[in-house]
């Protein structure tokens, strides 16, 4: 139900997002081509001519909103930080759309329309979102479309539950009293209050007005579980089950099902959508590709002076272990002399094995350039936990709790653990931390800040 109700409100934004973006458009039009604000607008484009741009529009700035999490509920979020949402869509599908209209050559789309655009869009949207929570809100508070609950099990489970629904309102669910037979008839339990024991069943379905039961007992009362459902489909309520050993889940679940059978996935990785994956490729692939070229002047002077400086090969090497446990080489600007064997041990701030101008390229991280040709290679993302190497990573998995999560992803060039000054000999703990909460948290935004945050640390550790 709850799935349901969020799903009819995602596709009411959406028509609702149109039908702004449309107005919007329009509007600017008005303004530009039959108004007098801004002045004589004779040598504007016609309304249809405009239309044309709004397919490519609409399609942008959903996805925007896809990714900046517009659609996903808010529940207790803050109306100003959907609002902060709002203004990175519009002002990130404003500059796409110029660019578009760059890379095209369409050079009559007026300046003015699309700054009256942008203005509108971004206005208009905080409005709908703004609206539709008080229209919603009202809703609840007026008693339209509540939901009357009857929680079963009001121990630990139960108690809560009833914590949660309370505190998200939006869902419209009022609870109006628990069943239980280890806890007095009358005595309170977060909000509410015990109604009757178990047995009290049959009489609170004749007596109350119930949409339905919330069953939190423990699954090990498979036989009262079965009977409670029995008689409640007997009345024709409604039945969920929230189950005892969800707090045992490390982060949020899901649930697949082959044929009628579900199968509950513990833990919830972004990048396991294949539309996600896609997205995050193809990206991976355009980004390297630039930075391969915006980079080779220093890629080629690079080599050279290694090669002149110091014997042995320009690119070094090594087997790290990547997405899915598998192992792949990582090439590197080589920053250290050759070695007859290699050592397990971090690279330490004056190590005597690292040249002088290797120390120059660790400490500006342009020894990892040449990792772009990694990520063409798709053993490595631009943005994700970095990769280590197998004895470390045999090390640390006995070590670490969690440690192999973080192979669920591609591993990057950077990410959000080296953003946050977790690189080289720092706390692996620390590190593990960030790299999990990536790797459950991932959005294309976060690899937008990451992405800057790196560029920046770059130039701060050049000078």
């Amino acid at each position: 139900m709850i799935r349901e109700n969020q799903r009819f409100l995602n596709i009411l934004q959406i028509v609702l997002d149109i039908f702004v973006l449309i107005f919007a458009l329009c509007l600017a039009w008005y303004i530009r081509a039959e108004s007098e604000l801004v002045g004589p607008g004779g040598g504007t484009l016609g309304l249809t001519d405009y239309a044309t741009s709004l397919l490519f529009i609409i399609v942008v700035y959903i996805i925007l909103n896809y990714f900046f999490g517009l659609y996903t509920p808010h529940r207790t979020d803050s109306i100003s930080s959907e609002v902060k949402q709002i203004f990175k869509v519009n002002f990130i599908g404003l500059l796409i759309l110029i660019t578009t209209l760059f890379i095209i050559k369409f050079f009559d789309y007026s300046r003015f329309l699309l700054a009256f655009f942008a203005i509108f869009s971004t206005i208009f949207m905080c409005i709908e979102r703004i609206s539709l929570r008080i229209m919603l809100r009202t809703m609840r508070a007026k008693g339209f479309n509540v939901k009357h609950i009857l929680v079963i099990g009001a121990g630990e489970l139960g108690e809560r539950f009833a914590k949660k629904i309370n505190k998200n309102f939006y869902i419209g669910y009022n609870i109006i009293g628990f069943l239980d037979d280890n806890i007095a008839i009358g005595q309170k339990v977060g909000d509410s209050k015990v109604i009757g024991t178990i047995k009290d069943l049959e009489h609170i379905i004749l007596t109350k007005p119930i949409d339905m039961a919330i069953i939190t007992i423990s699954a090990r009362h498979h036989i009262l579980i079965e009977n409670i459902v029995n008689t409640l489909e007997k009345h024709g309520v409604k039945a969920e089950i929230v189950p005892d050993f969800y707090m045992y889940f490390t982060a949020k679940p899901y649930i697949d099902m082959i044929d009628d059978i579900p199968i509950i996935n513990i833990r919830y990785v972004p990048l396991d959508n294949n539309l996600n994956k896609f997205l995050k490729r193809v990206s991976d692939i355009i980004l390297a590709i630039l930075g391969i070229i915006v980079s080779s002047p220093i890629l080629i002077i690079t080599a050279i002076i290694i090669k002149i400086t110091s014997p042995g090969p320009v690119i070094y090497k090594q087997k790290r272990i990547g997405c899915n446990r598998k192992e792949f080489d990582i090439y590197k600007f080589r920053s250290m002399k050759v070695q007859k064997k290699e050592e397990y041990r971090w690279t330490q701030k004056n190590d005597p094995r690292k040249t002088k101008f290797g120390s120059f390229i660790r400490k500006t991280n342009i020894d990892e350039l040449p990792q772009f040709f990694n990520i063409l290679k798709g053993d490595m993302s631009l943005i994700g936990p970095r990769p280590e190497r197998p004895f470390f990573v045999d090390k640390f998995r006995d070590e670490i709790p969690k440690y192999m999560i973080k192979h669920h992803v591609r591993p990057g060039m950077t990410g959000y653990a080296q953003i946050n000054g977790y690189r080289g000999n720092t706390s692996i703990k620390k590190r593990i931390d960030h790299d999990i909460f990536y790797v459950e948290n991932w959005n294309f935004l976060m690899d937008v800040k990451i992405f800057f945050k790196t560029f920046r640390n770059f130039f701060k550790n050049a000078y």
